[in-house]
């Protein structure tokens, strides 16, 4: 898939879309700690456009962090993948942008995600399944630290690097809040079981731009993007 140079749009407008989103939204730390990773990637590192959301050779992204989508909105809206007007009606019944983002409804959504712990066990599964296919397309997955409290994004870890996933990556949005923990961080759980991981400035857009645009041969990668505590 080749994908043609569009106008960019500006990280400066986000503030203004967000404003947009209002009504009851119970996880607005959830949303802004995800704001600066969805915009490097909807911005500077996927290959995927909105006329393009069902083409085979499309860049996959799955927010596993579906409990508090209003960012991903903000982004989505920003590059077109739905009218931003849509962001008016957030949250009201009948409405396409729920509390939780629904594949079936909004265009460039690739899974309907909310509850913890799912995200990156589908992205295993999605990585597998392109590679099994020939497809070069890379899959990317974003989850929080506090998801890795659950067992199924443990042994997908185990399942991505026995299985040497190098189109396969997650990127861990650190802020502090999960239970548990390991030494030397999140980025040492993923490099024990042989993926390639490392840690940066969740707000440095150089940094992560660098960070999601590299992957190693028979390796998947692991971004852990840290961010102020929540």
């Amino acid at each position: 898939m080749t994908v043609a140079t569009l106008p960019a749009p500006s990280y400066a407008d986000l503030p203004a879309l967000l404003s947009r989103l209002t009504g009851d939204e119970k996880h607005a730390p959830s949303a802004t700690s995800t704001l600066d990773v969805l915009w490097v990637l909807y911005n500077r590192v996927l290959r995927v456009r909105p006329d393009l959301v069902d083409d085979p050779g499309r860049d996959r992204f799955l927010l596993s962090k579906g409990h508090g989508p209003a960012a991903y909105y903000a982004v989505l809206a920003a590059h077109g993948f739905f009218p931003v007007e849509w962001l008016d009606t957030f949250g009201r019944l009948g409405a396409a942008l729920g509390h939780h983002p629904d594949r079936l409804l909004i265009p460039g959504v690739e899974i309907s995600s909310g509850s913890l712990g799912h995200g990156l066990p589908i992205a295993v599964g999605l990585a597998r399944g392109l590679r099994a296919q020939g497809n070069p397309a890379r899959t990317f997955v974003l989850i929080g630290d506090a998801e890795l409290d659950e067992g199924s994004n443990h042994e997908a870890i185990v399942v991505a690097g026995a299985s040497r996933l190098d189109r396969l990556t997650v990127v861990v949005v650190d802020n502090h809040s999960a239970s548990l923990g390991w030494p030397g961080g999140p980025a040492r759980r993923f490099a024990s079981e042989g993926w390639a991981a490392t840690t940066v400035d969740g707000r440095d857009h150089t940094q992560l731009a660098e960070a999601l645009s590299t992957h190693q041969p028979e390796r998947p990668t692991a971004v852990v993007a840290s961010v102020e505590a929540k």
